[in-house]
């Protein structure tokens, strides 16, 4: 594990969007299709906003989620809908996004056609991360049904988060997806997500599930 630190928000999102262009680019050379998961939420969208512009050949990038909640993909909580807004725009708009929900139809009884979506595209090419104070990764949560099975070498590639402090249940990569990417990015910001990342290094991953993930991530960093 790598931790870069910067001097602030803004200079964490240009030096990120460089880097994930660069290698986006680099692994284009090498692969027809690649495959970039990226995390929703409020985190990544100013790095979105400068990779969006980058000269890729956004046609062969396979864009998927790390996580995402069962809800309508126009939902303020949908993953995909920020991914769609910040992301898949201006020259990045060509890129062909995976969904890991279907609308209409139960998590566990669309788990088969995700996974076929999202088999030939893996392992991953690059990743990028997100990271909760209670040390959660995608939506793999401390103590939730399941964790365990899900962080196992030989979990699926998807799992099916249900826990009692989310309203509605999420369909999460799963531990082998996420630490099988080539390239994985761990984006995180202020003192407290600090603390809880070194936490997790002495705690066991069914309690801190970013520690399943951490070998050879680069974290960035930003108060």
């Amino acid at each position: 594990m790598n931790i870069v630190e910067y001097a602030d928000r803004d200079m964490l999102a240009i030096d990120v969007a460089n880097v994930l262009a660069g290698q986006l680019e680099a692994a284009l050379l090498h692969h027809d299709t690649v495959a970039f998961a990226v995390p929703g939420g409020t985190t990544p969208g100013p790095i979105f906003d400068g990779l969006c512009a980058a000269d890729l050949d956004w046609d062969r990038v396979r864009v998927l989620p790390t996580d995402e909640r069962c809800v309508p993909a126009d939902s303020d909580r949908s993953n995909e809908r920020l991914i769609r807004e910040r992301l898949l725009t201006g020259r990045a708009a060509t890129a062909q996004y995976i969904p890991l929900y279907l609308p209409g139809t139960a998590p566990e009884d669309a788990l088969p056609e995700i996974e076929a979506l999202i088999a030939p595209v893996l392992p991953l090419s690059v990743l990028v991360l997100g990271m909760g104070e209670d040390m959660h990764t995608a939506s793999l949560f401390p103590g939730m049904h399941g964790l365990a099975a899900a962080l196992d070498s030989h979990a699926p590639p998807l799992v099916v988060a249900r826990t009692e402090v989310q309203p509605e249940p999420r369909i999460s990569l799963s531990g082998p997806v996420l630490d099988g990417a080539l390239s994985k990015h761990l984006v995180i910001f202020g003192e407290a997500k600090r603390d809880a990342l070194d936490r997790a290094l002495s705690l066991p991953p069914e309690e801190a599930p970013i520690g399943a993930v951490l070998s050879g991530m680069t974290v960035h960093w930003a108060e």
